[in-house]
């Protein structure tokens, strides 16, 4: 980990987004801090309203102040992409893990479901989900978190294949340790580092289908803000306060960008080869 910290710190990318990720995060946690109104309060005789020192980034069509409206929608963005991606991480690696490690027909059974799901887009499958489910904050994190769960299932299971009939592994059974000591304490810190690699590009992509969600009213519902409501109430005003669309675009790519350069960075520091040299 200290050796991972140097070479983290040496890479520029990498250092540039974790301070883009931090400050985003602490945007999120101290929102009601740094929001200058109440996202939702109402200033009528200031409706599409241009920058000024009242509004920063100008009102919306309401009156709101669009500022601290898309403040709080990183609260909202983060939340949705950290709970849903650790979701994804728990129910995956717990499947891959038992598929990898026991094989036969539970790793047919299991991975045949992760294939039904592997079939349909992921944007389409959320909509299945979000359509069984109903809109809402914490239907829009489990339908994310069960979209994401066969990709996490299939990484950890072919670490599990390469892993499990290594030396060590050998020894553990041949001393009578029992299955979930192999399973947990033998081959599953070997599956960190790519489940680290995968998690990170898992928070963008999370982020994004909110938004996505949200932008065709299925996700964050009014008067939540989100990022991708935010763009989708913008549209009809694009020519009055071209504004209300461009800094929501401008928050959620600069959010999405930092996290896949980040996991990006993340995969090359965390490749042997890359190690050896």
């Amino acid at each position: 980990m200290a050796d991972l910290g140097k070479r983290l710190l040496n890479n520029k990318t990498a250092v540039i987004c974790l301070i883009i990720i931090l400050l985003i995060i602490l945007m999120a946690i101290f929102a009601p801090v740094i929001a200058p109104h109440n996202p939702n309060k109402m200033f009528n005789e200031n409706r599409l309203e241009t920058s000024s020192a009242s509004f920063m980034l100008g009102t919306d069509e309401f009156g709101r102040d669009m500022l601290s409206r898309i403040v709080y929608g990183a609260r909202v963005s983060l939340l949705v992409g950290l709970t849903s991606v650790a979701i994804s991480v728990f129910f995956g690696s717990l499947l891959g893990l038992i598929a990898g490690y026991f094989g036969r027909w539970i790793d047919s059974a299991i991975m045949r479901v992760m294939d039904i799901l592997f079939a349909f887009p992921e944007i389409l499958l959320a909509l299945a989900v979000i359509a069984a489910l109903g809109p809402g904050t914490l239907n829009t994190i489990l339908a994310i978190g069960i979209v994401n769960i066969p990709v996490f299932t299939r990484l950890v299971r072919g670490a599990v294949l390469s892993i499990k009939n290594l030396e060590y592994v050998e020894s553990a059974k041949s001393i009578g340790a029992s299955t979930r000591w192999i399973l947990f304490r033998e081959i599953f810190p070997n599956v960190n580092a790519p489940l680290l690699v995968q998690s990170t590009l898992a928070i963008s992509g999370a982020i994004l289908t909110e938004s996505a969600l949200s932008f065709l009213g299925l996700g964050i519902q009014p008067p939540d803000p989100s990022w991708g409501s935010l763009i989708s109430e913008a549209r009809q005003y694009m020519e009055l306060a071209p504004g209300l669309l461009i800094w929501p675009c401008v928050a959620m790519i600069m959010t999405i960008l930092a996290f896949n350069l980040f996991g990006d960075a993340l995969r090359d520091l965390l490749d042997p080869n890359q190690q050896s040299k």
